[in-house]
């Protein structure tokens, strides 16, 4: 049976977070004397002596009608690697608790685990790059609190079974986080859908990729309430600026102009495949639900060496597990794509 409370690590339990009279007032308009701020402005043609929304509801709800989801299911942190990262600090004891994660994955969930002094336990995905559930159940221990999730999965592009992760949410009583960072370049729902149905799981979003944000480094976590109110009573006060508050609003009245843009990655990403399946140093381009292949050629890692000389940067995956000789390559616009291919044809 899935309890938050008994996840959570003993000293928060009644920690008093810090609190502002923002807090309190949730309105744009009155005198602020209580912050401290300077009140004749800044030096900026925009104002912006004002601390931001600490709990940035207007953005909230602007994401939260996109989504489907309501606003108070929703944190917004700096990057995916805040929630990642306040995930850790707020249900592993270090030096005690441990998380499993499914490698090859993303990087962050163990650089995060390690700057927590958390336990990594690792369990292999298959050779067809899918969840092994009965591993996954079999490395759990009484001290595991975390299963990370990451599909489509990153490096590989592919979309891992849903029917496999939900086995994992009803059979494991920790928390499971599903990154979903490259959602909007796959045809499966969202695991945001589930969220009534298991409240042990936690989806991770961001505005880096189909959005075209990343600069502003906004990620998003949709949980339970109760999950919710932890990463509040933790995080920063003000951890996202006004003007990435303000930038992102504005960004997602332009969903139209965020679809032309995952249409255009989709229409490039077929011609890419195509193109890479044609070079005789390429042995396998892998399958992808994402804006990126993994690139199976010869040499991997001569051939990044090589074509960073050219200006044209790659990710050598090639020393990650069941990702030999590999390279992660982005789909980039037409022309990036072709300058590739060209380079790739004088190696």
């Amino acid at each position: 049976m899935f309890d938050l409370k008994g996840l959570i690590r003993p000293h928060l339990k009644d920690l008093v977070p810090y609190s502002s009279a923002r807090d309190d007032y949730k309105g744009n308009d009155g005198v602020f004397l209580d912050a401290n701020e300077n009140p004749f402005g800044s030096i900026t043609k925009e104002n912006w002596n004002r601390y931001p929304d600490p709990y940035q509801y207007e953005l909230k709800n602007k994401i939260g009608e996109i989504k489907r989801v309501s606003a108070d299911r929703i944190f917004l942190g700096n990057g995916s690697d805040e929630p990642i990262d306040l995930l850790f600090r707020a249900f592993c004891e270090p030096g005690v608790d441990n998380v499993i994660i499914n490698p090859p994955t993303y990087g962050m969930y163990k650089v995060s685990a390690d700057i927590n002094n958390v336990e990594v336990r690792e369990t292999q995905l298959t050779n067809a790059f899918d969840l092994d559930v009965k591993s996954i159940l079999d490395t759990v221990g009484e001290r595991t609190k975390i299963v990370f999730i990451c599909s489509p999965n990153n490096p590989t592009g592919n979309d891992v079974t849903l029917s496999r992760i939900e086995e994992v949410l009803k059979r494991f009583n920790g928390l499971v986080v599903v990154d979903e960072a490259y959602i909007d370049f796959t045809d499966r729902p969202s695991f945001i859908e589930k969220l009534n149905e298991y409240g042990n799981l936690i989806v991770l979003q961001t505005f880096s990729k189909a959005w075209g944000l990343a600069a502003l480094r906004l990620g998003m976590a949709f949980c339970s309430q109760e999950i919710l109110g932890v990463l509040n009573k933790i995080k920063a006060p003000y951890n996202l600026s006004g003007l990435t508050q303000r930038t992102v609003y504005n960004a997602l009245e332009n969903i139209e102009t965020k679809d032309k843009m995952v249409d255009d990655i989709l229409e490039n990403r077929i011609q890419l495949k195509s193109d890479l399946e044609c070079l005789g140093i390429v042995e396998r381009v892998f399958p992808t639900n994402a804006n990126f292949f993994l690139v199976k050629v010869r040499n991997a890692s001569d051939v990044y060496r090589q074509l960073i000389s050219k200006k044209i940067i790659l990710r050598d995956r090639s020393k990650v597990v069941l990702c030999e000789d590999g390279i992660r390559i982005t789909v980039g616009t037409k022309e990036e794509n072709n300058a590739l291919i060209q380079a790739l044809k004088k190696l």
